[in-house]
Formats: C-alpha cells, structure tokens, sequence
C-alpha cells in the first residue's frame, strides 16, 4: 500500500473504476508538468506535437509516448493515438463513423452506459438505430457468448461494439472469436478494453477489431486521465478526435497528438508508467491480480452461501460475486448498502444488479490481499437481515 497514496484506513476494492496510480508514476507527473511550465508556449506549440505531419519536431513529446505504448498494446503508432479516456475514444470512432440512414449499431447488456450514450447520439443524428444484444447471465460457458453475438448479427448490422473486460459483470470476453466472426460476416467491430490494459495481457492487431478504445489510468498506472484509441489502416483516414483542431487531415498522429490547450502530461507519462509496471513484475501483476480475485469469488461465495460459476477464463482482475439469498430482492437498496459499507466500515466497493443478480464486483491490484476480502465478507454477512 505504501507504493500509493491511497489512505491506508480504505480497504479499497474498486480500482477498476477510476484507478490509483503509483507515487512514483504521479511524482515523474509533476517533474513533467514543472517542465512545461518553464516554457508553456515552446513545449505545448512547438516540442508537443507534429500536427502538420511534415518532421517538425522531429520527435515531437506525444509521439514518442504514443511509440512507447503503441508497442506496449500491439499495433502501429501511426494508427494510435491519445485520448482522455475510453468513452473519449469510443465517441471519436462514432462520430466519425459513416452511418446512413438505416443501419444499426448492435451494443450488448453488458456495455457500458456512457458508450451506449454516445452511440444512441449518433445513430439519431444518422437515422440509423441501436439494438442490444443479450448475452448470457455470467456462469455460462464461454461458447454460449460467442453464439450470443453471432447470432445476434442482422443484414443491417453496420457496427458492433462490444467490450473486451465487461464494466460492471468484469466478464472477459473471447473478444478474437467474437471480432473474427464480425469481419467474416462484414460488420465493423469496436472493441470497448476499457479494463485491459496491464489487466490482462494484450495484443490489439492480434483482436483483429476495425476499433479498439482502452484507459491506460485502470491497470497500467498511468495517472488519469489517459487512454487510447487504435484502428486499421482501412479507417485510419476517417477516423477523427472528438476535437477536432489544427491537425485536421493529416493523419491519426497529427489528429490526435494536439487537440487545443490542455495538460498532456497523463500521456506523457505513459513509457514511465510502463516501465515501472515491468519492473514490479508485469505478468507477476496480472497474476497476482487475478488469482486474488478468483479465490476470493469462491471465498465469499463459500461465505456467503451463494453461488460463483464463471469460467475462470471469464476472469481477469476483478469479479462479479452474487449477494447473499437474503439480498437478492429489489427492496434491497444497492445504493444505501453500498455507502453504509463506505461509512461505517471504509470499505470501497461497487455494488449492481445485473439480470436479476446483485452482487459485488471486487477488484484487485498489488495493494490488495486476502485480509481484504475476508473483510468484505464480514461486513456483509453483518448486514443480513435478521
């Protein structure tokens, strides 16, 4: 714990919400933004970016990030670029996207609100529409995702978006199968990995999506707000920032690296964060990670008399665990419970219903340990209804 500055009295379980960076990741941060405000106008207009794609600056701040974390994920720098966020990233691909009138963005129950939101946005403005997919209730065999998805394809079906590691289940999905069986059928996929970075290991070209978006402030110790969004050389001329500034036309790179005054240093700390998630043990993390989680889901579950069936494939660094029976009704407040958890017991931790099923969805990073979880199922067996 003392490699973060969380406070040392939260037992914190929701790092895949918003994240925690590293003191030494959040220290470099600040030498960085010291360094731009010796010269903001130099660094930001001049040293920052390429946005004109002619060499100059030879090595401009951004792109030397981008190579850094370009080779990191798995794809081509020139195809990659910085965004604050996935949801960022997602409404970039949207936006630029050329829907007609008539087509339809097929989305999934387990998607994530704010996505969903900037693709309902832009179907209405095309006349296009958006359908959800139903996939499986977390348990089922990882098959039955895959034939879910297919099967859900219509003739109409312009553009499947669909996450990598879902938000609120955590369920990792056969993203390759699912995208290889867009691509035969000649439906553009947009990978939401939000979650992946430094959760599991990734290799963006390898997923084979026309999109893929992620946050490099979850797993990757980045400070936020930083992500990604990558595409394919087919897409690499339409797809344009959310901002649209001074690069326009001239390539992701140039789009991407400058989109009017902000603070680039979230992004430019991307090589250190990586650098020091190697050190500390890179596969080791994940590992660690998911191992936490996974026997902890059959702790609570043990605990809690409920019952955890997902496929341990289905599993990286956080879990999705069902309540107690005697929670499992819709009087039960999961708002209200999830803050007497916070307030009384300093526990942070997301509670959802999803089909049904209320449950926690515990996450893991290197400050978390078995001590954690075995307090979490305390806490809540205290709280069952007497």
């Amino acid at each position: 714990m003392d490699r973060f500055q969380l406070d040392p009295t939260i037992t914190y379980l929701n790092h895949g919400t918003v994240g925690a960076p590293p003191k030494v990741v959040t220290e470099y941060q600040r030498r960085l933004q010291d360094q731009i405000e010796l010269q903001p106008a130099q660094f930001l207009l001049r040293d920052l970016a390429d946005f004109e794609a002619n060499g100059n600056p030879a090595r401009p701040h951004m792109r030397v990030a981008a190579e850094a974390t370009a080779d990191f994920v798995g794809c081509d720098p020139d195809l990659f670029g910085f965004v604050d966020n996935a949801t960022t990233g997602a409404s970039a691909v949207l936006r630029s996207f050329p829907f007609e009138a008539g087509d339809e963005i097929l989305i999934t129950d387990l998607g994530y609100g704010g996505v969903n939101n900037a693709a309902e946005y832009v179907a209405k403005r095309a006349g296009a529409t958006v359908r959800e997919c139903v996939m499986p209730s977390p348990g089922a065999p990882v098959d039955d995702f895959v034939t879910a998805a297919i099967d859900a394809l219509a003739p109409n079906t312009r553009l499947f978006m669909i996450d990598h590691i879902a938000a609120h289940t955590a369920l990792t999905l056969p993203i390759e199968r699912i995208v290889q069986a867009c691509r035969e059928r000649g439906v553009v996929t947009l990978v939401d990995g939000a979650h992946v970075p430094g959760a599991i290991p990734l290799d963006v070209e390898a997923v084979g999506a026309d999109f893929y978006v992620a946050n490099l402030h979850k797993w990757l110790f980045t400070p936020r707000s930083c992500g990604f969004v990558a595409t394919t050389p087919e897409w690499a001329s339409s797809l344009h920032p959310t901002v649209i500034s001074w690069g326009y036309g001239n390539g992701v790179a140039a789009e991407f690296d400058l989109v009017g005054t902000r603070d680039p240093s979230p992004m430019l700390t991307t090589p250190k964060a990586i650098e020091i998630w190697k050190q500390w043990g890179g596969d080791e993390i994940i590992a660690y990670n998911h191992d936490i989680v996974w026997r902890g889901a059959h702790i609570l579950a043990d605990l809690w008399g409920s019952t955890f069936q997902t496929p341990e494939e289905m599993v990286g660094p956080m879990v999705f665990v069902p309540l107690p029976d005697v929670f499992q009704t819709r009087s039960t407040d999961e708002v209200a419970l999830r803050a007497e958890l916070w307030h009384d017991d300093r526990i942070e931790v997301p509670i959802y219903w999803h089909k049904g099923v209320l449950g926690v969805r515990v996450s893991a990073q290197i400050y978390v340990d078995d001590t954690d979880i075995a307090f979490l199922a305390d806490a809540i067996n205290d709280r069952r209804p007497s």
